[in-house]
């Protein structure tokens, strides 16, 4: 049986340079993930992928707000949010995973941020920290213990995840080599010294 598990956070087009919501160099970390997806299949890892896949009507999307614009912070049911332009609407081609991402031999893909009420940056959680994705039950189904996680963004939705799977008693590590950040006002620095706190392994930072 398995004990370790490669997760592919959100490599999409709107994370890509030209997206909605572009990451800086994020279609860059495409040939490693590929070669870490390679690697994995190999060893007989399990292979996951997340996907982000909102609805037109998300209440994370400023356009949706009034007089509201893109990285205000507003308070939901479930606090501090972030306003994001509109991006990965599910179906569209911006939600679609990257071309070049070698998505052939993924056991799972996870979809987040359905929900037009609750944004869901981590792979186990949405928001509200308490509403599940679905993946610690399939992880645990599988008996498996250690993650690697790599994708975008480094300080949103990698590091939730990383520090969602921290809590839940996962042995994480972060490639910071194959991830790329938004870094919104030290977002990036803040979550790198939260995933060193929490006992994560970065490494290639």
């Amino acid at each position: 049986m398995s004990v370790n598990a490669l997760i592919c956070i959100d490599i999409q087009n709107d994370f890509c340079p030209g997206g909605a919501l572009a990451v800086a160099d994020g279609d860059a970390i495409i040939a490693p993930v590929n070669q870490m997806i390679a690697d994995a299949k190999a060893r007989g890892d399990a292979i996951v992928l997340t996907q982000d896949w909102h609805p037109d009507d998300h209440a994370s999307f400023a356009d949706n707000h009034d007089a509201a614009t893109p990285f205000d912070i507003v308070e939901m049911f479930y606090g501090a949010q972030v306003l994001w332009p509109k991006h990965c609407v599910r179906g569209s081609a911006g939600a679609s995973f990257h071309a070049n991402l070698d998505t052939d031999h993924a056991d799972l893909v996870i979809r987040k941020g359905f929900r037009a009420a609750i944004d869901s940056y981590s792979a186990f959680f949405e928001n509200d920290q308490t509403t599940p994705t679905g993946l610690h039950g399939y992880l645990q189904a599988r008996g498996i213990t250690k993650l690697m996680m790599v994708g975008l963004a480094t300080d949103y939705c990698v590091a939730f995840s990383a520090l969602d799977g921290a809590k839940l008693g996962y042995d994480v590590t972060v490639d910071l080599g194959a991830c790329r950040a938004i870094d919104l006002e030290g977002s990036l620095a803040r979550q790198i010294e939260a995933m060193r706190q929490a006992g994560i392994t970065l490494i290639n930072g």
